[in-house]
């Protein structure tokens, strides 16, 4: 995977290296040591959970998610009714892996309850 930032080959890691502890269940991630930049993959494996970024669009990742995973995790709602409602509202398939600063900001002003 190639960081976005300084396009050089990010490594894939422990996400120790990047937190100083495992975060996750699925803890492996690439990561750009020059750039901090980084994601998280699918269950250990080599498959990015979405796109490379920065720490301050993993903080807005960081806090959609905890906006919109306990309206699942809950049972109030099925995963996949809290994605579609959120894609429809924006208009376009929503993935919080691939949201930009501008979709996390609109995510996180949805009323969601």
């Amino acid at each position: 995977m190639i960081c976005p930032s300084c396009k050089k080959e990010a490594v894939w890691v422990d996400n120790a290296e990047v937190y100083g502890r495992r975060y996750g269940k699925s803890y492996m991630c690439y990561y750009c040591k020059e750039c901090e930049y980084m994601v998280g993959c699918h269950n250990n494996t080599k498959k990015a959970l979405g796109t490379m970024v920065g720490k301050e669009l993993r903080q807005l990742r960081r806090q959609v998610h905890a906006k919109i995973d306990p309206l699942w995790q809950s049972g109030k709602f099925k995963r996949g009714q809290v994605y579609a409602r959120i894609s429809k509202a924006l208009g376009y398939t929503y993935h919080t892996g691939e949201a930009d600063e501008e979709t996390c900001r609109k995510v996180l002003a949805l009323k969601m309850e």
